[in-house]
């Protein structure tokens, strides 16, 4: 239906668009409009600014739904772009004004995701040094995605992609867009990169209908069907 938003997939750090490849599939075969852009994973301002004019190529309505630090990236873009309707977070960030994802990390017990990251720098307009944090290839599976097959975490693991450490000290400026829009929220129960708990009290804070799965912090990847089933839910209550 016309009046039917289109679903943006926001994929996090660490990964790629493809990592909703099967969520996709799904929304396809229920004949949702979708796309799933690249997310820069430079800052949450970078990337905001990034994804609010890719929003501005789209006709109509829109949803979005944001994976882990991409749950940042919409919380600014939801509020910034004016054709969203609805957002939806996949185990994922939901920051307040002003608030680091390093300090939300940082008010609940550490993860395994923490002790599993190595970081690199490299020299940034000619003089600026910037450093990018990844996930240590042996490491990967149990701080990303413990319940995926370990064939497939093997290759999630060499194609992950860097981020930017100020993806985790940066900001998102003026009201956040979960006070306007309604939401959404998938708790991942058994996630090893962001506390559930911490999951659970952004999405109650954000008065988010929130669902929750017995996942790792893939779940799209290892449980994608659960996952489309909240998007055609927050698609149909947004239509």
């Amino acid at each position: 239906m016309s009046s039917s938003p289109t679903v943006v997939l926001v994929h996090g750090a660490f990964a790629d668009a493809s990592s909703w490849t099967s969520v996709i599939t799904g929304l396809q075969a229920a004949d949702v409009d979708v796309v799933a852009p690249s997310n820069p994973l430079r800052s949450v301002p970078e990337d905001a600014a990034y994804l609010t004019g890719f929003l501005g190529q789209i006709g109509g309505p829109v949803l979005l739904v944001g994976h882990s630090y991409g749950g940042a990236v919409i919380t600014q873009t939801g509020a910034d772009a004016p054709n969203v309707v609805g957002l939806l977070f996949v185990a994922a960030f939901a920051p307040e004004a002003d608030e680091k994802l390093a300090d939300i990390n940082a008010r609940f017990p550490e993860v395994p995701l923490a002790a599993a990251l190595r970081t690199f720098g490299y020299a940034k307009d000619g003089a600026d040094q910037t450093t990018d944090a990844y996930i240590d290839q042996a490491k990967f599976r149990d701080a990303s995605c413990a319940d995926v097959p370990a064939e497939r975490a093997r290759v999630m693991a060499v194609a992950q992609r860097a981020v930017s450490l100020d993806a985790f000290t940066t900001v998102i400026t003026g009201t956040p867009a979960w006070k306007k829009l309604p939401s959404w929220a998938v708790v991942a129960a058994s996630d090893h990169a962001i506390h559930p708990d911490a999951e659970r009290d952004m999405a109650r804070r954000a008065g988010s209908e929130t669902i929750e799965i017995d996942a790792s912090h893939a779940v799209a990847v290892s449980q994608p069907a659960a996952v489309a089933d909240v998007i055609l839910t927050a698609v149909e209550a947004t239509s």
